[in-house]
């Protein structure tokens, strides 16, 4: 089998899987209890924690562990307030969410892009929180997040940013991108599913979106998900110290897969000039629906998508792609190739191999 779709899920690494296993046997207290095991649990807590801080430049008290990216979103768009404004490119957990406020639409550019001219608009119709992602989960555009914050924070805007794609794939500070509040998930960086964050600035007040016992400084209620935070704890740690390593892996095998599209005269791959992660790369065959592909492949034993993965079993061309102007006949032949440093070279040629007769 290939897996080229790492930006749905990633396989745990099994050092990560090794990190869990005990508190799924053996260490199965409630991190909430007074006893051993329960002080044992609390423990393993707050290494994970002082480990995902250390991934993005914060300290263990502003990192509030949720049950992944998705409602680590909904935390922050749950803790907005007057008038709301997004990107018209980001993930539907963001998207949905921010819905009872009818949100202002920050469009962006051919490439993916929120340009400057845009967000100078934007800030004359006086928002009071604005949520744009760093880097998007289909085209794996970066956006210029500590620019646009600089912006924002001139004018005391509160700002969010989901970071779930980009964190494990780039460098990220949240000191160095200055936004209030963001967004991460740990089955993104080779952890387990059902653990996530939202980091907080100090200064920031949110609103918890479950009451109860009061864990996590009284902003997530709820028996904390003691081995998939363990998991998320060691995968950081792991993306921290591996980050050069696995983009510089994961870079050449997104060139050499691009040079070999580039030969294919059907093949457009979106967003090519804009930065974008090492690892992602959408494009599409023209006249050759995406989805008809996908399942061709996945009879071939490749797992690739036609966008996210949070959106799958939708008939409706992407979002992502009508923002940016595609046409909804154009982004229907979307093919999206998530890698990994897991990833080989034989692969990529693989695939090429079996793509090559949709798109000369």
């Amino acid at each position: 089998m290939i897996y080229f779709d790492n930006n749905a899920t990633t396989p745990n690494d099994e050092r990560v899987l090794e990190a869990m296993l005990p508190f799924m046997k053996t260490m199965y207290g409630n991190p909430s209890s007074v006893h051993r095991l329960g002080r044992i649990a609390k423990s393993a807590v707050e290494v994970a924690r002082e480990q995902v801080a250390a991934l993005v430049d914060v300290q263990p008290s502003q990192v509030i562990f949720t049950s992944g990216g998705t409602e680590a979103n909904n935390l922050a768009i749950n803790s907005a307030f007057g008038r709301v404004a997004i990107s018209a490119v980001e993930h539907s957990s963001i998207y949905e969410s921010a819905k009872r406020f009818v949100p202002e639409i920050i469009a962006v550019n051919r490439d993916g892009l929120c340009e400057p001219k845009t967000i100078t608009e934007l800030i004359s119709k006086r928002p009071d929180f604005v949520s744009i992602m760093l880097a998007n989960n289909e085209t794996g555009v970066i956006q210029p997040i500590a620019e646009i914050a600089a912006q924002l924070n001139e004018h005391g805007i509160m700002f969010h940013t989901d970071a779930v794609q980009a964190v494990g794939k780039m460098p990220v500070s949240f000191k160095k991108l200055g936004v209030q509040m963001l967004s991460l998930s740990s089955h993104k960086i080779y952890g387990g599913k059902g653990a996530g964050a939202l980091i907080v600035d100090e200064s920031v007040s949110i609103s918890p979106l479950f009451l109860g016992g009061g864990q996590e400084q009284n902003y997530r209620s709820g028996t904390e998900n003691v081995a998939a935070i363990v998991g998320f704890g060691k995968a950081a740690e792991l993306a921290k110290t591996e980050l050069d390593a696995r983009q510089t892996r994961m870079l050449s095998l997104r060139t050499m897969l691009e040079n070999k599209l580039a030969q294919l005269s059907k093949v457009t791959i979106f967003a090519q000039n804009a930065p974008r992660l090492p690892n992602t790369v959408l494009f599409g065959i023209d006249g050759v629906e995406g989805e008809m592909v996908l399942l061709k492949l996945d009879q071939r034993g490749v797992c690739v998508s036609s966008g996210s993965a949070c959106t799958s079993g939708e008939t409706e061309p992407s979002h992502v792609l009508l923002a940016m102007g595609i046409s909804p006949q154009q982004a229907q032949t979307a093919i999206r190739v998530s890698l990994s440093h897991q990833n080989t070279p034989a692969e990529v040629l693989e695939f090429i191999e079996l793509i090559t007769p949709y798109g000369v």
